[in-house]
């Protein structure tokens, strides 16, 4: 009985972007790409500070001893070039999303629209297993704080 219901509703009709919408997407497109500009600026400021960073800490632990020591200013290059290349990824997906947005709803291409929407979807997929991700290491430092305050508290 069901089956027959189904069978003879119509087949959903395929959806449009209204003036409004289209309004709003523009106007996200464009913040979007502002953000995004600001975002490689900032990226090409980590860089430039990695090499900078990894000399001034570098000289300033060359005389201490023990891990402090041996860390030097390398770790501090690599720390911050990582971090530019995490950050670069969520900003190159805000920016093709930007791109394609505005190009598609000027052209009215519905191909670029979908483009657009997919890079959306790639940036709010990669800042969610990054979200997860920053949880596990929060979760993992509670547990070695509460062991260690444990072990502390034994002695």
């Amino acid at each position: 009985m069901e089956a027959d219901f189904y069978d003879n509703a119509p087949a959903p009709q395929p959806l449009g972007i209204n003036a409004l919408s289209a309004d709003y997407l523009r106007s996200a497109a464009k913040w979007g790409k502002f953000l995004a500009i600001v975002g490689f600026v900032v990226i090409g400021l980590m860089v430039v500070m990695s090499v900078f960073a990894g000399t001034m800490f570098g000289s300033a632990m060359e005389g201490m001893e023990g891990m402090a020591g041996m860390m030097g200013g390398g770790f501090f290059t690599v720390f911050y070039l990582l971090f530019a290349l995490l950050y670069f990824f969520p900003v190159l997906y805000l920016y093709r999303f930007s791109a394609k947005m505005e190009d598609g709803l000027r052209t009215q291409n519905e191909d670029l629209v979908t483009a657009s929407f997919k890079n959306l979807k790639s940036l709010l997929k990669f800042v969610g297993i990054l979200t997860i991700v920053v949880f596990g290491f929060y979760a993992l430092a509670l547990l070695f704080m509460f062991i260690g305050m444990g072990i502390g508290s034994m002695m």
